[in-house]
């Protein structure tokens, strides 16, 4: 019996596969790996590389016995690649100034985050975007996420304890009586 010792990125300890023959294919390997650690094919794929070498095993490539590697878990969709521009452009509103000097984009918005239907408003994507993470957060204390209850209830929220929709629980006129 062959074998091809394996470990994963984050953990210490190799662990070993085996089969027969003197090489496996990716594939192969991926299953193995797959079936031994108990992962679902359909959440994720298995990134392979050589340790020694670090160079990544392509799709049709053929692993001897006796090799290291190194998994690294991804998304089933693959990884997209963001890089230290992206992140800073999606978190920082970019700010263009109009030829009398304001700031239109900051204006802009604060107009949209107030806005009720962001769907249906005329702005680029990713003006709604930013007014949306706005409008998530306008109630969400960092500190105390628990202790900043919102006032009034969603008009689909339905109190547990008498049945009827406009409070909660906590608040409902039924509190202190006795339930027969």
């Amino acid at each position: 019996m062959s074998c091809i010792h394996y470990k994963f990125f984050s953990k210490l300890d190799y662990d070993t596969v085996t089969f027969s023959g003197f090489d496996i294919s990716l594939c192969d390997l991926k299953c193995k790996i797959m079936r031994k650690e108990k992962l679902k094919a359909a959440n994720c794929d298995l990134q392979i590389s050589n340790a020694q070498t670090k160079e990544e095993y392509t799709e049709d490539a053929l692993i001897p016995k006796n090799s290291l590697v190194i998994v690294k878990r991804i998304p089933a969709g693959g990884v997209k690649a963001t890089s230290k521009t992206d992140v800073i452009s999606r978190t920082e509103p970019v700010s263009r100034t109009s030829a009398n000097g304001e700031s239109s984009a900051s204006n802009s918005l604060a107009q949209l985050s107030k806005t009720a239907n962001l769907a249906e408003a005329s702005a680029s994507e990713e003006d709604k975007i930013k007014a949306m993470m706005i409008q998530s957060f306008r109630e969400y204390d960092p500190v105390h996420p628990m202790k900043k209850p919102l006032a009034t209830p969603p008009p689909s929220y339905v109190c547990f304890r008498c049945g009827k929709p406009g409070h909660y629980r906590k608040d409902c006129p039924r509190n202190g009586w006795i339930m027969c």
